[in-house]
């Protein structure tokens, strides 16, 4: 298991920063903003690889982010020349707890690192 460093500044060329976002792709705080900021994420897309970033709408509910988190996965696992930097969603502005998050990325692949808070939250068979 690989551990999402807890400030990312920088990326290499095969790393995708995977952040929070709202439907709308409105990147203004937080992770988001990074992400828009440093690395790419295209404002007005909310979902999915833009740049060196993979968005995940953690702002319509826990339903959502289980669905976002589905496809992500699938993605992660169709892409394994990348490596993922999963960081903390849903747990900054969406306002959700790591317990409340991290189960719902269940099957995640190698080339996905995840943040420290979530560990506890994983069963062993989700990483």
């Amino acid at each position: 298991m690989h551990i999402t460093p807890h400030l990312i500044e920088t990326l290499r060329p095969d790393e995708v920063f995977v952040f929070g976002s709202n439907a709308s792709g409105h990147h203004g705080g937080g992770a988001a903003r990074i992400a828009h900021d440093k690395f790419g994420a295209v404002w007005g897309e909310g979902h999915g690889h833009h740049g060196q970033t993979y968005a995940i709408d953690t702002m319509s509910g826990l339903d959502v982010i289980e669905s976002e988190a589905r496809d992500f996965v699938a993605y992660a696992t169709a892409h394994p020349e990348y490596r993922f930097l999963l960081t903390p969603v849903g747990c900054g502005i969406a306002g959700y707890t790591p317990e409340q998050v991290a189960p719902l990325f269940t099957g995640l692949p190698e080339n996905v690192s995840i943040p420290a808070s979530f560990v506890p939250h994983l069963g062993a068979a989700s990483v």
